[in-house]
């Protein structure tokens, strides 16, 4: 359990943060095929059109300005599937100066016959630290992500899994609530992968037993001492969401994985159908200032330099000691 600060309210947190989780696309490459505009629904985000420009650096930092963020961690943009690498080449190319994709969560299709020699390519870049092979998967196509269901079943797709921890990478896990079973029994089997649950495993169905069943199969999930949790994007299935509907997704997150395996994350710009930046932030602020100073500096800042390894940026200097 979270401790209280003090029998009271914290300050609200004005440290350094490292956004762990958002997203960046040129769209002129034409390598996003889920944001072309004959692309239709996805993920039971909704509409996908304000999505349908580019978002580069400079575009995050502006959104970003009145917070303190230090770093960040890219994960993959859904870059079409047969050039995973290419994602990672272009990413290369963007400045770093200002800490925007400083450490990248990359995509490799798990299951390929080619995996292994993708994985390879993929970690000899220094920025990355992560795989991610999303897997959520509903009968309604328009809130399926993945192609298929059952994948994390699939020999061939857990062969392509036993090869990150030799990489010292983690998998981001991407799943809908009803396959979080499933996901704790999969890091049961791998207890030497690190596995880091995207968007608080997307609580999708929003009415009473839905929302049972998401906090039900996350408490399951958080017992496995191998799995963190990013809190990000509350607001993808919460659209008329208020600061009462997001408090308790928050806390139950912290409940289940204490604050030692949990971290903030934008999800930006796809939080941006939804929410301003500053108000995801602000949010987590204000969440978060019941806890102590230092839970507070562990989810916005320690746990993600530690899980997606930026310790040696502030070795360098490029991040507060």
């Amino acid at each position: 359990m979270p401790a209280k600060a003090e029998g009271c309210v914290s300050k609200l947190y004005s440290g350094p943060i490292i956004d762990a989780h958002h997203h960046l696309w040129d769209l002129g490459l034409g390598r996003h095929p889920w944001l072309a505009t004959t692309a239709g629904e996805r993920g039971g985000l909704g509409e996908l059109g304000p999505l349908r420009r580019n978002y580069l650096p400079e575009d995050y930092l502006r959104d970003a300005s009145r917070h303190n963020v230090v770093a960040t961690v890219h994960v993959e943009a859904g870059w079409a599937g047969d050039d995973c690498v290419g994602e990672t080449r272009w990413l290369e190319t963007l400045d770093k100066s200002r800490g925007v994709a400083a450490r990248y969560v990359v995509h490799v299709p798990l299951a390929n016959r080619q995996a292994p020699a993708l994985v390879e390519a993929q970690a000899a870049f220094d920025r990355v630290v992560g795989v991610r092979d999303i897997l959520s998967w509903d009968p309604d196509p328009a809130r399926r992500f993945a192609a298929r269901d059952g994948i994390m079943n699939d020999p061939a797709w857990r062969a392509g899994l036993a090869l990150l921890a030799g990489h010292r990478l983690v998998f981001d896990l991407m799943v809908f609530p009803r396959q979080l079973a499933g996901a704790a029994h999969l890091a049961a089997a791998y207890p030497n992968q690190l596995f880091v649950l995207n968007h608080c495993g997307s609580p999708i169905d929003r009415d009473a037993d839905g929302m049972r069943t998401w906090r039900e199969a996350l408490r399951l999930l958080s017992e496995r001492d191998n799995v963190a949790i990013k809190i990000s994007d509350l607001v993808a299935y919460d659209h008329d969401w208020t600061l009462d509907s997001l408090k308790p997704v928050v806390m139950h997150c912290i409940d289940c994985f204490g604050t030692q395996r949990a971290m903030f994350g934008s999800d930006f710009p796809v939080a941006g159908l939804h929410a301003s930046f500053d108000a995801v932030y602000d949010s987590f602020k204000a969440i978060a200032g019941e806890l102590s100073a230092d839970e507070q500096t562990a989810l916005f800042f320690d746990n993600a330099r530690r899980i997606y390894r930026l310790d040696d940026m502030s070795s360098a200097g490029l991040l507060p000691a």
